[in-house]
C-alpha cells in the first residue's frame, strides 16, 4: 500500500516536472537547448535517435545536430511514454506507431468529410436554382 502511494507521488512529480509545453519561436535548436527544454540528458536523446526512426535532427557543420520544433515535441512525447507512462523502448515504438496511424486515419476522415461537405454545397446550390 505504501509502495503504491510512493509510486503515485513519483508519477505526479514527473508529470509536473514535464508540464512546460512552451517552445521558443525558433527554427533550429542545438542539443543543449533540447536538453533544457525537455529535461532529458544529451546522451539519452542521441540514443533515442538510434531507436526511434522519426527522431532525426538536421545535421550541419561538423555533423552537429539541429532540432526543429517537431523533434522537440517528439522527444517530449517519447519522454512521457517512457518515464511517465512506464513503456519500454519497444512498447514506446509501438505506441508511437499506433498514434501516428490514428492521426493518419483522422486526417483521411477529415478530408473525406470536407469533400462531402463541398459536394453537398454544390448540390444545395443546384437545388436552389
Amino acid at each position: 500500500m505504501v509502495e503504491k502511494e510512493a509510486q503515485s507521488q513519483r508519477t505526479a512529480k514527473l508529470k509536473t516536472a514535464f508540464c512546460d509545453d512552451s517552445i521558443p519561436d525558433k527554427i533550429y535548436f542545438t542539443i543543449r537547448e533540447v536538453v533544457d527544454l525537455c529535461s532529458v540528458k544529451a546522451h539519452v536523446i542521441r540514443y533515442w535517435e538510434t531507436e526511434f526512426k522519426d527522431l532525426s535532427p538536421v545535421r550541419r557543420r561538423g555533423n552537429r545536430r539541429y532540432y526543429q520544433k517537431k523533434d522537440i515535441q517528439l522527444v517530449r512525447q517519447i519522454r512521457n511514454l517512457l518515464y511517465v507512462d512506464g513503456y519500454t523502448i519497444e512498447g514506446g515504438k509501438q505506441r508511437l506507431s499506433a498514434i501516428k496511424k490514428q492521426k493518419t486515419v483522422q486526417i483521411k476522415r477529415r478530408d473525406m468529410l470536407d469533400r462531402i461537405q463541398a459536394r453537398l454545397g454544390e448540390i444545395s446550390s443546384l437545388l436552389d436554382e
